[in-house]
Order: structure tokens, then C-alpha cells, then sequence
């Protein structure tokens, strides 16, 4: 269940415009600050961009963090939940959300992107490890939600366990009396070959992993009705392998097969399950489980040549959640990724 936002942290970056008319403009990363909000500059949408126009390869600065879930605020640099050139249009108003695993990365995102489309929306984080990165998320919530929105819900919960699924639906139904969208996005993940993955790891990452996507589901679904949506976080690993996370990946693919069996059986109730696959996103994840050096190449080995941003995601959970924008689409997934092709 992990997942993040912007606090305190800064990133660095020089611009040099060779001509703003013909807009031929070079960026590098540079560890220096301005504030990672960037709420006035657009500096760091502007260099995503740049970037995927240019194939120019993107580093990050070498980071490990030691102990999962990892945590956004600590991250350098912090990843992107937002960007300020987009435009919402009451996509979500009057819906009530649940995403778990909301507190950071793209959970965060989906968060901010749902509150502004106009939802009420309650997410989940991993109590005495994410109480920072849940914290800043609600107070970004509470700023960019709109006024006939209820405020928004952090609830603490390890959701491998069904006990603490079936609280987390009832506290969101006690609060809001509904659910209207569905956000299973919890997720963890370790690196290691086959031989190192026990029983005691196995069970933990498909209890994070599918576990609390069948249990939230099963308790949320007695009060969704017809229009509501339901949209799963799998993963580009679930289509084309990872050698190094192995158990992860098999969760994923899952996820997938979930996701198209979920989708037939309710959809004779006017319910629709989906499903989008992500490719290399900058979240807390990645220095939660890969090294160093890995880390500061991350996302460099795709067409587009960089990671993506959490904002970058976020629009295709909207897109899925909104029937007026997909009240035809079901049992589908897609597949923000840097061009990687799948065929899935």
C-alpha cells in the first residue's frame, strides 16, 4: 500500500532557451532548489516535455531508501502529483471515491486529479509509515477540492487482511453513504531471484498486491450501483516480465485476469472494471526497492527515454472513472508506459 506527495523536498533545474519562437529549448538536471510545488514556474512540466520531444535520457540522483513502504517526502526529487495547465470540468462531481494505497506516487495523484474533477474521495495509507506522506496528501486535498465536495478521508489500514478491508468500506459508506468509484492501487514490491522469494514474502506481497483488491472489492461493491466504475493498478511487468521482481510481476498479472473476469460479472449490473498498467513512474516504489545506481537510471531504458510523472497517469484513472468519457469501455486496461509497445 504505498503510494505519495510534495512537501518539503526541492529539485534542481537550469534552462537554457536557445529560441523561444521556434521552440528549440535544452534542459538539464541540476541538484540546486526552488520549491517542488511549483505551483508559478511549470519548471519541471516543462522539462517532462522537453524531454519526451528531445529522446533526451533523464537521471535522477542516486537514493535508497531501506524500508518499505518507501516514502515520497524524502525522495529527490519529490515526484510531480500535479500539473497546473489542467483543466477539470466537474468529470467526477457528486461521486464518492475510495482509493487505497492513496497517500503518495500515483495514488496521490489520482487523488488530486479526482478531488479537483469534483469527488469526495477517502484513501488509505499504512498507519506509523506513511502518517507524513498521508498527511501532506490531505492537505492538498483539502485545498483543491471544490466547494460542493465533503471533505476529504485518510484512513489507516493494512488492507492484506479482510478484516481491515471490510472497515475501511464501512467507514467510507458511515462517512459519504456511497461508493461510487473504486481505486484498488495498493501495492508493494522487492527485487530478488526466485530462490530468495519464501513463503512468508510470497504471501505478504499477494496479500498487498491482489488479496486486498478482491477483499475492498467484495465489501464495496454492496454499495456501488449501476455507473459506478472500478479501476485496478497493474503493471507494463504484467505484459512483458521482470526478471527481478518476480512476485510482484505475478501479482500484476493477476490483476489483469481480475480485472476481464471482474468486468463480465458485474457488468450486467451497469458496473464497469478496468484497469491501467503503468510503466516507469518516479514514485516511492523505486528507491524503496531498487539500488543506487539503479535508481538514477530509472525509466531510461524505455523508447521515451525517461520515467514518467505521477500526473502523467492520473487523467487515465479520471478518463475510466467518468461515464461520460468511457461508460462504453470495460474489462479494458491502459497503458501509460514511455512507448513500450505490448500488445495486451
Amino acid at each position: 500500500m504505498f503510494t505519495r506527495f510534495v512537501s518539503s523536498s526541492r529539485v534542481v533545474l537550469t534552462c537554457r532557451v536557445s529560441s523561444c519562437l521556434n521552440n528549440n529549448t535544452h534542459l538539464r538536471i541540476h541538484r540546486s532548489r526552488f520549491p517542488a510545488t511549483f505551483s508559478a514556474s511549470q519548471r519541471p512540466v516543462l522539462l517532462v516535455r522537453n524531454m519526451a520531444a528531445s529522446g533526451q535520457q533523464q537521471q535522477f540522483p542516486p537514493q535508497k531508501q531501506h524500508a518499505q513502504p518507501g516514502k515520497e517526502h524524502v525522495m529527490d526529487p519529490t515526484p510531480q502529483f500535479a500539473e497546473q495547465d489542467y483543466t477539470p470540468s466537474n468529470k467526477l462531481r457528486g461521486k464518492v471515491a475510495l482509493v487505497t494505497g492513496g497517500d503518495s506516487g500515483i495514488g496521490r495523484a489520482v487523488c488530486h486529479y479526482f478531488v479537483m474533477e469534483g469527488a469526495t474521495v477517502a484513501f488509505t495509507y499504512v498507519k506509523s509509515q506513511e502518517d507524513k506522506d498521508a498527511k501532506d496528501t490531505l492537505e492538498a486535498l483539502m485545498k483543491a477540492k471544490t466547494s460542493d465536495a465533503k471533505d476529504p478521508m485518510s484512513i489507516a489500514a493494512d488492507l492484506g487482511f479482510e478484516e481491515n478491508c471490510k472497515r475501511v468500506v464501512d467507514e467510507v459508506v458511515n462517512a459519504y453513504g456511497k461508493v461510487d468509484v473504486l481505486v484498488n492501487n495498493a501495492a508493494e514490491q522487492h527485487v530478488g531471484p526466485v530462490e530468495e522469494i519464501d513463503e512468508q514474502r510470497l504471501e505478504r506481497v499477494f496479500r498487498t498486491n491482489i488479496f486486498s483488491y478482491f477483499l475492498v472489492t467484495r465489501y464495496a461493491l454492496k454499495h456501488m450501483k449501476e455507473g459506478s466504475s472500478i479501476i485496478n493498478t497493474s503493471s507494463v511487468n504484467a505484459y512483458k516480465g521482470n526478471a527481478k521482481l518476480l512476485d510482484y510481476t505475478a501479482t500484476k498479472g493477476a490483476i489483469v485476469a481480475f480485472t476481464r473476469g471482474l468486468a463480465l460479472q458485474v457488468a450486467e449490473k451497469g458496473i464497469r472494471v478496468n484497469g491501467v498498467a503503468p510503466g516507469p513512474i518516479w514514485t516511492p516504489l523505486i528507491p524503496a526497492s531498487f539500488t543506487e545506481e539503479e535508481c538514477a537510471q530509472f525509466g531510461s531504458e524505455v523508447p521515451m527515454k525517461r520515467a514518467g510523472q505521477p500526473f502523467e497517469v492520473a487523467p487515465c484513472y479520471v478518463f475510466l472513472a467518468c461515464n461520460h468519457c468511457s461508460s462504453y469501455i470495460s474489462g479494458q486496461v491502459l497503458h501509460p508506459n514511455g512507448c513500450v509497445i505490448v500488445n495486451g
